[in-house]
């Protein structure tokens, strides 16, 4: 009888706990060839299809708009850049922690308009900056859209298009309505996260780690 007893209990307790963590906040952030980026309240996973995150959201399947996603044995599309969320209380600071690699560059993955992309974070740029063949990638007309300006650059004085960006995001961290510049030719390589984003958020260093904290 006592083991009987046992065995309910745990049986339950293992009930409960599968219906502890209720998702907050749930996004698709970014597609590859084989796996889709997940944004799950704050933590980003990337996942191939038929993988779980630690929170229980599984990738069903990948479609040309984004994934289908099971959520407490609820299959749903989750369209790219659209954001789920069952709270409506004040939003919460996010925070995002990039390590330095091994070229000594803090280098990390984001979105800029929903579409994924590669960032150098450059607190020495004075804008989100990006080269001609990028902005073309991302669908962003410059050259109808934009103002025409130009830049200093490494190389020296080069032609660019002033933008507005609809947003651009970093982990759980997203701005909205951000400057950026679009530069003929091949430079900047990487897109460079700079100050029109970065000039949003708090920023702290700690060894070799680069802490950005959105202000509420």
């Amino acid at each position: 009888m006592f083991k009987q007893i046992l065995y309910l209990i745990l049986f339950s307790s293992l009930l409960f706990a599968g219906n502890v963590y209720a998702i907050e906040k749930l996004e698709v952030q970014g597609l590859f060839s084989s796996k889709v980026v997940l944004m799950v309240d704050g933590k980003r996973h990337i996942l191939a299809v038929g993988k779980v995150s630690p929170e229980g959201v599984k990738v069903v399947s990948k479609n040309s708009n984004g994934a289908v996603l099971e959520v407490d044995g609820k299959q749903k599309q989750y369209d790219l850049g659209s954001s789920i969320s069952t709270t409506f209380t004040k939003r919460k600071s996010q925070k995002e922690t990039i390590f330095i690699n091994s070229g000594g560059m803090y280098t990390t993955y984001g979105n800029i308009n929903g579409r994924s992309v590669r960032f150098l974070v450059d607190t020495g740029a004075s804008a989100i900056a990006m080269n001609a063949s990028q902005a073309k990638k991302l669908g962003i007309l410059y050259d109808k859209i934009g103002k025409r300006s130009g830049v200093s650059t490494a190389s020296g004085y080069a032609d660019a298009y002033q933008i507005r960006l609809k947003s651009v995001s970093v982990g759980g961290i997203t701005e909205r309505n951000v400057e950026a510049y679009v530069i003929d030719g091949d430079h900047p390589g990487p897109i460079l996260l700079g100050m029109t984003f970065l000039g949003r958020l708090s920023i702290e260093h700690s060894g070799n780690a680069m802490t950005l904290l959105q202000k509420n």
